[in-house]
């Protein structure tokens, strides 16, 4: 369980491929912190250690998760969102985040307004997701506030620490992000889907 608050950027070192699994090093201060079996979010992907050498430790993506994430177009040097795990007698910075990501989506419009800036996102619309203005979202996981939805565009607005401090200062329009909706938007879309007629 993570909190969307990012505490690092970290840097992939090493990609190696094993059948149809990828294995990734990356490079963060917070190696020295981390014990094998740890689970760690990696734009937004809860991803296990299981490797530490020096300042770098490895984990292990399996296809499922290549598919459905962006980490299948990482490459050596890319910079990557990191946190640690929530600690459960700590401050819930942001919001409720599983590190399992639901879809991609497309950065399509990045606009600077006095200091801070403003992404747009575009994904494919479902029923199974479910935004609203001023809610939650995970966006590389970064968890940020929804600004004016429609079924498959919303927006957020950065401020200038979150984008010095995450990949939002790399991002350029074109660039897939991992999305995870909100887990309270994700059930209540469930069961009005469910039980639509039937209450």
């Amino acid at each position: 369980m993570f909190t969307g608050i990012i505490k690092e950027l970290g840097t992939v070192q090493k990609i190696e491929k094993e059948g149809t699994n990828v294995h990734i090093t990356i490079a963060a201060e917070m190696t020295k912190e981390l014990n094998i079996d740890e689970s760690v979010a990696h734009n937004g992907v809860c991803l296990t250690v299981v490797a530490i050498e020096g300042n770098t430790y490895t984990v292990t993506a399996i296809e499922e998760t290549l598919l459905k994430t962006n980490l299948g177009a990482w490459k050596v040097g890319t910079a990557v969102n990191l946190e640690r795990a929530m600690v459960y007698n700590a401050r819930l910075d942001g919001h409720i985040i599983q590190g399992h990501v639901d879809k991609t989506g497309t950065c399509v419009g990045i606009k600077e307004v006095d200091g801070s800036w403003y992404f747009t996102f575009e994904y494919e619309e479902t029923e199974e997701h479910l935004l609203v203005d001023k809610g939650s979202i995970c966006v590389n996981g970064t968890s940020l506030t929804v600004v004016d939805p429609t079924p498959n565009h919303f927006s957020v607005a950065i401020i200038p620490y979150t984008f010095e401090e995450t990949v939002f200062k790399h991002m350029k329009i074109g660039d897939a992000v991992n999305l995870e909706f909100d887990i309270l938007g994700k059930y209540i879309a469930k069961y009005a889907k469910l039980y639509a007629g039937k209450v």
